[in-house]
């Protein structure tokens, strides 16, 4: 696939991520961790106006100068920007207006694309067709956190789209103690976090190759594992308790029933033999400890992956979020993300 036909596959399915919705729900914000459905399509955009097309091609007209300050997201070196907790609160531009602004980049991206840009252009090109399937991810667990969150419980889609999580049979994978190559060392694209390939040691251990299912999960909700401090991180016990929370998110105790919510509208009974969804590292934590094990460190998992059928939910470790040796941070504003 040329790289013309990789981008506009891409900004397609963005937008086809959105075609459900009403105009409504393209700008609501719950909370701070959730952005409008219009910010994620416009600040997607506004990435390749900001680094590809202003830069690169001289002929340039940008859409609209003040979007710079409205969809800017994190990168100081860019300039001013709404903070992130008032992206609900603008009801413009419209909706319309994002797509107009998304069509006009596009349309400017096909004819920069006509020829091949130089190698810095084409890897600056390709993290941003990434940052955008990122967005894309985005977009589907905000969206379900908006719709989610209506006392409705509105539908995203009628027909059925959660993804096939039913567990597999249990077993576990052994790993011998050795020393590993951590950190990706290929030529293809990788985010920055995966660079500084280093040697580790692990010992021996073993590490679960199934998921965890909803029905292991009921058990330590019905042991009163949201009551017991002691599985706990302290934050993590703070956090329960400051938040009142008793289950993953989605899920409601009804008339003496479990019931979760999915994008097929309404709520419906917890399917004990799918893998549990939507818990937080605390939670995952307080689980792994309830059953008297742990989550695995960053580094037993990118071992352990290399054999287990990976990659249906995101899977929690007990590691901190720290670069990897030898890591160095490009310089400028893509420095920043």
């Amino acid at each position: 696939m040329s790289l013309l036909s990789n981008y506009l596959s891409i900004r397609k399915l963005s937008e086809k991520i959105c075609e459900p919705l009403q105009i409504e729900d393209y700008v609501v914000q719950p909370i701070v961790d959730v952005s409008p459905p219009k910010w994620h399509l416009g600040h997607t955009t506004w990435f390749f106006e900001t680094f590809i097309l202003k830069p690169n091609l001289i002929a340039y007209q940008e859409f609209d100068i003040n979007y710079n300050y409205v969809f800017n997201s994190y990168y100081e070196t860019v300039g001013a920007r709404v903070i992130r907790t008032d992206r609900g609160n603008l009801s413009r531009p419209t909706v319309a207006d994002v797509y107009k602004y998304r069509a006009h980049v596009d349309e400017a991206m096909e004819s920069f694309l006509c020829r091949e840009p130089e190698e810095s252009v084409r890897e600056l090109l390709i993290l941003g067709l990434n940052h955008e399937q990122q967005h894309q991810e985005l977009l589907r667990y905000d969206i379900k956190y908006i719709l989610g969150h209506n006392p409705l419980f509105p539908a995203y889609a009628n027909e059925h789209i959660e993804q096939d999580l039913k567990v597999e049979e249990e077993a576990w994978l052994k790993v011998e103690a050795s020393v590993y190559e951590i950190g990706y060392e290929g030529n293809d694209f990788c985010f920055d976090n995966e660079l500084g390939s280093h040697k580790v040691y692990l010992p021996d251990f073993q590490i679960s190759a199934s998921l965890v299912s909803n029905a292991e999960y009921l058990e330590f909700i019905k042991d009163k594992g949201y009551q017991d401090f002691k599985h706990w991180h302290a934050d993590g016990w703070d956090w329960v308790n400051t938040n009142k929370i008793m289950a993953p998110l989605y899920w409601h105790f009804v008339g003496g029933e479990w019931l979760r919510y999915d994008l097929a509208g309404g709520l419906k009974p917890i399917k004990l033999e799918d893998a549990v969804t939507h818990i937080s590292f605390y939670e995952a934590s307080a689980f792994a400890s309830w059953k008297g094990m742990r989550l695995p460190t960053e580094f037993e998992w990118e071992i352990a992956a290399q054999k287990l059928n990976w990659g249906k939910l995101w899977e929690w470790t007990e590691s901190a979020y720290l670069p990897y040796p030898g890591f160095s941070k490009a310089p400028g504003a893509i420095g920043e993300y």
